[in-house]
């Protein structure tokens, strides 16, 4: 392979951002795109082949232009710029950064991260219904929290309605000490979490109070008609269908609803059907009705959050593969 070499001026003001702590960003840079890089008095100089030192030159030009919008560069966007342009998908960075859904009450910017993050954001500005369908850390039920805020700050809806199954992940709800609220409270508290961060927890409780707000299990939305409301489920996957069914039954007139949901993490019991799973292969191909798959490549938690993700995703893979072999042998067994 050709060795070839580039340059490129770092602004001092940029530097220190696009390298990152202790250069980490660019020991990064080096370690998966096989090049060196060296910086000469504000000038950075990339050695190696000359298709990686193609792309990593893609990769700090896309920093560099982050950090000069005023952005803090992490961990998390140069591991996404990489992957980009390992697939000849430049610029993509710089596009999803333009999005900015809103700003959480200390003034940090609610943005998409990802090509797939953008995706479901975009759907959900087009679409009655969104399924929301990804690993843990995509971002699925933040996203949606703000954009039902944002909805709710512009008076494009009356109230916000957020609802998840109460269902034990290995504990009995009986056993929780308190009254029925406290039992349910652990259930509900990310919502809590993000209401707080996103709108700040004094105005959260105003909003609350005046039933502007409504966080609540699932079982609560029995029996009702919900109008002029952004309608949010999370935890999906933890429906029955007759739960999905009847929940999806409450929409009223100028709502929108975001379902969220893991189908890797289901916490029903041992054999019984999950919601979410029936209503892909029922809604599918209804107009008005979107799904967005979000996979590992869109986590934006810790990397390491993005490398178990991955993993299990793998393993899970494998195991299903060898579960088709060891059918295919019985059959062909019982045949012969």
């Amino acid at each position: 392979m050709e060795e070839v070499s580039e340059r490129i001026r770092v602004s001092a003001k940029d530097q220190q951002n696009v390298f990152g702590q202790f250069d980490s960003h660019i020991k990064k840079l080096e370690r998966q795109l096989h090049v060196s890089i060296v910086d000469r008095n504000g000038e950075v100089q990339i050695n190696g082949g000359a298709p990686f030192v193609k792309k990593a030159k893609t990769v700090i030009q896309e920093l560099m232009e982050l950090s000069m919008r005023g952005n803090v560069i992490e961990e998390q966007n140069v591991d996404y710029a990489i992957t980009m342009s390992m697939e000849e998908n430049e610029d993509v960075l710089l596009e999803i950064e333009k999005e900015c859904i809103c700003h959480t009450i200390s003034g940090k910017p609610i943005k998409p991260k990802t090509l797939g993050q953008k995706q479901y954001v975009d759907a959900i500005r087009k679409n009655m219904i969104v399924f929301g369908l990804g690993p843990a850390g995509t971002g699925k039920t933040y996203l949606a929290m703000a954009m039902a805020i944002t909805a709710f700050k512009n008076q494009e809806v009356e109230r916000i309605i957020l609802t998840r199954p109460a269902i034990e992940a290995g504990e009995k709800l009986g056993f929780l000490p308190g009254d029925l609220q406290s039992k349910v409270d652990p259930y509900l508290r990310p919502l809590y979490d993000a209401l707080y961060q996103i709108m700040g927890a004094e105005n959260f409780m105003k909003n609350m109070e005046k039933g502007l707000i409504e966080v609540a299990p699932l079982a609560y939305m029995r029996g009702r008609t919900l109008d002029n409301a952004y309608i949010i489920l999370d935890e999906a996957q933890n429906t029955t269908p007759a739960q999905m069914k009847m929940f999806l039954t409450r929409i009223g007139f100028g709502s929108k609803v975001i379902v969220t949901g893991d189908a890797s993490q289901k916490d029903l019991s041992p054999g019984t059907v999950s919601g979410l799973d029936v209503a892909h292969k029922v809604l599918q191909n209804i107009e008005g009705i979107e799904f967005c798959k979000m996979t590992s490549r869109d986590v934006v938690r810790h990397p390491l959050v993005q490398k178990i993700v991955k993993a299990y995703e793998n393993y899970e893979a494998r195991e299903n593969s060898s579960a088709k072999r060891r059918n295919r042998n019985t059959v062909y067994g019982k045949r012969k």
